[in-house]
């Protein structure tokens, strides 16, 4: 599987169950970081989820030290958005293999997890914007990533 999508320790179920469902329907898995700011459960992800939560191919990962450690015994680059990057993510060039991580809605990520990545993005904004929704800001990124590697071709 190409393309992965990563949330670290996401503060609402909304976004979590929008993003699975994108996960869902471009074929992505997405990682889970736990904890979560909400009870994990199907009825919390229902809404926004929908459907889609059967379809989803989602992994879930106690905390980042046990991401972590699996991302690197696979070889992948971690790939984070954050308004604290320099480069901008259409400036980026993408890899098949990249994991595209968002931090939590509230507080991003710590340090240590924003060193960890081996590449730091950020989506330009008009002046005076703070952040866009960890969703939008997502699919943004994976669109452009997914056309550059071309994992849309593998979709109908």
């Amino acid at each position: 599987m190409p393309l992965h999508l990563a949330l670290y320790q996401p503060d609402i179920a909304q976004n979590t169950g929008t993003l699975l469902r994108l996960g869902a329907c471009l074929g992505i898995r997405v990682h889970v970081i736990h904890p979560t700011g909400f009870p994990f459960s199907r009825s919390a992800l229902r809404r926004s989820g929908m459907d889609y939560l059967d379809r989803v191919d989602m992994v879930e990962h106690p905390g980042f030290a046990a991401f972590e450690a699996w991302r690197r015994s696979e070889g992948r680059r971690l790939v984070l958005l954050t308004t604290r990057a320099s480069i901008p993510h259409h400036r980026a060039g993408f890899e098949p293999d990249d994991i595209v991580m968002v931090g939590r809605e509230s507080a991003g990520v710590p340090d240590a997890v924003a060193e960890a990545a081996d590449l730091r993005l950020r989506i330009p904004m008009a002046a005076g914007a703070r952040s866009l929704n960890v969703a939008i800001s997502a699919a943004m990124v994976l669109d452009r990533a997914m056309e550059q590697t071309g994992a849309f071709d593998a979709l109908r």
